[in-house]
């Protein structure tokens, strides 16, 4: 494992190099940076791969708040991607109140967004994209999953107008993740008209035990024969229902990763890419263990970092979710071996980079069936709206008060997805905003009655999975969100003693374990689940209401 010292060391150099971090002051910004500024950066070597990942169908450009917290365990305590904010700042030599600082950390969000407005949009991507194979014909495009998921128009469309814009853009390879909520046999009907591979080493056929996708695709980039490798999330019917897929197995499956690129190795690749979408801490631990790869690209975890953390002979690149971000890395590649390497996280400012023209055109053309509706406004906030984060957000907040309210319970469980645009404080709420926080297949709005044992139960799981010193242990999400219930955590408690002094708010009582409460929530992984989908609860939240107030504070105690 890299040190602190030598991350350091290896940050200040790939600074320099890039230029991304520090190198903007306010003035600078709001004067002179343009779309060559963004873009620019000295070749280096002879391979170029771009990056992008975790998407989540935001054709458009969003808001997108990164978090304020972000927990690290284990050996991963204090290291990146666990830090934020003004330790962000500090750590990258980033100055307060840049375009650097709005883009990488939630530091006076709604000011800054009111400056540098907002970020990403397919058709910016696609001009980036462009650029880059102008200047390297034969650089590779790799996405990194989580693409056809999160809004209004891809529930509509079973993800057709991602897939649509997508192929347009024409990546080299995927992997996946909520993909497979459409369902296993939408997957696959979709994959074999796909103009790409759709890379899962390990996704296997649960009846047979053999692999059921393509783990990987062999190609060339600057004379130089490379491996791309395709991981899937691992822990699919854990976390998303598992009845939509029920004939697919997942799993790390870290002894059939070393065969994939042992194999590959053997048939001629110089260099061996990971497009994962394990998370950043398991891919940290996969790097450790699996020898022979030279760049994990990895996703699901939303993490962005404008340099490379490098893991023994492994290079670990996050390039963020949203949109938000298109990764370039660059690599001289001599007899098998990385000699060189340049990298530049390029921030998709949607005021600063062009439109390219085709792409926009395609996507008003999928947009524009449901123009109306997107626009359609359900009420205002006079706060931040944002779910990012390891604990409860303002986004979730409203989704819990208007479950608590429209569905008459004591308390709210809302997920704790890291998917889902921003808005910043006094914007309207439209349809097309409500939708891109709550966006999926399985929305109904469940409420039961559960125990006060019970719901202990539920909050010690969810902390295990994403506190679990082990890496392999955590799913990458973050807290269950609570509406109505105060608790307390401690991180580095053993499992099932993490979660003490559960209170019910509106009474100031004590959870007591045998008595049955009134529970409202939504996102069941549980088949035959009945209610109204939670977009429905939500605008019904909003007419009543007309302003939401959302002040970010919340019950919770943390114990690190």
């Amino acid at each position: 494992m890299i040190t602190r010292r030598e991350f350091m060391q290896a940050s200040m150099a790939a600074t320099a190099l890039t230029g991304f971090s520090g190198g903007w002051s306010r003035a600078a910004a709001q004067q002179a940076v343009t779309q060559d500024m963004l873009l620019d950066m000295p070749s280096v070597g002879n391979v170029t791969l771009m990056h992008i990942t975790d998407i989540h169908a935001q054709l458009m450009p969003v808001y997108f708040r990164e978090p304020s917290v972000n927990i690290g365990v284990g050996e991963a305590k204090g290291q990146p991607p666990h830090i934020t904010g003004a330790d962000f700042l500090k750590t990258f030599d980033i100055e307060a109140g840049s375009r650097s600082a709005y883009a990488l950390t939630p530091q006076d969000f709604s000011a800054l967004a009111g400056e540098y407005g907002r970020m990403g949009g397919l058709d910016r991507v696609a001009t980036v994209v462009g650029a880059i194979r102008a200047e390297r014909p034969d650089a590779l495009l790799l996405d990194g999953g989580d693409t056809w998921q999160g809004s209004y128009t891809a529930n509509e469309t079973k993800g057709q107008d991602m897939i649509t814009v997508m192929n347009a853009l024409k990546p080299d390879a995927m992997t996946s993740h909520w993909e497979f909520t459409y369902g296993g046999d939408y997957v696959r009907e979709v994959v074999e008209d796909l103009p790409f591979p759709f890379l899962g080493a390990n996704i296997f056929d649960a009846e047979w035990d053999e692999p059921a996708f393509e783990s990987t695709l062999m190609t060339e980039s600057g004379g130089v024969k490379v491996a791309v490798i395709g991981q899937a999330f691992p822990y699919m019917p854990i976390a998303n229902p598992g009845y939509m897929f029920p004939d697919l197995s997942f799993g790390i499956r870290e002894r059939r990763m070393q065969e994939v690129v042992d194999e590959a190795r053997e048939e001629g690749a110089e260099l061996v890419v990971l497009l994962s979408h394990n998370g950043f801490d398991v891919d940290r631990k996969l790097a450790s263990r699996v020898k022979g790869i030279d760049v994990i690209l990895t996703g699901h975890t939303h993490d962005a970092l404008p340099v490379p953390v490098k893991v023994g002979n492994t290079l670990l690149i996050a390039s963020g979710s949203h949109g938000k971000f298109v990764s370039r890395l660059d690599l001289d590649v001599q007899k098998g071996a990385v000699k060189d390497v340049g990298y530049r996280l390029i921030p998709i400012f949607s005021d600063v980079i062009a439109p390219e023209p085709d792409i926009a055109a395609l996507i008003d053309e999928v947009r524009e069936p449901y123009a109306a509706e997107l626009a359609r406004v359900l009420g205002k906030t006079e706060g931040a709206l944002y779910r990012r984060g390891n604990f409860n957000g303002t986004w979730d907040d409203v989704i819990c008060d208007a479950l608590l309210e429209q569905r008459d319970a004591e308390i709210a469980l809302s997920p704790g997805f890291r998917w889902g645009a921003s808005l910043p404080a006094g914007e309207d709420i439209t349809v097309e905003d409500l939708h891109n926080a709550t966006a999926m297949t399985y929305p109904e709005a469940y409420r039961n009655m559960m125990t006060g044992d019970f719901l202990k139960v539920v909050l010690e799981d969810v902390a295990d999975n994403i506190f679990n010193p082990d890496p392999y242990y955590q799913q990458g999400g973050d807290m269950v969100r609570v509406g109505g219930l105060g608790y307390r955590i401690d991180i580095n408690a053993k499992q099932g003693d993490r979660i003490s002094d559960m209170t019910l708010l509106a009474t100031g009582d004590a959870i007591e374990p045998t008595r049955e409460y009134a529970v409202a929530g939504w996102a069941s992984v549980n088949p035959e689940v009945e209610g109204p989908p939670i977009w429905d609860v939500v605008e019904a939240h909003l007419t009543a209401h007309g302003t939401v107030s959302p002040k970010g504070e919340n019950a919770i105690e943390i114990v690190l």
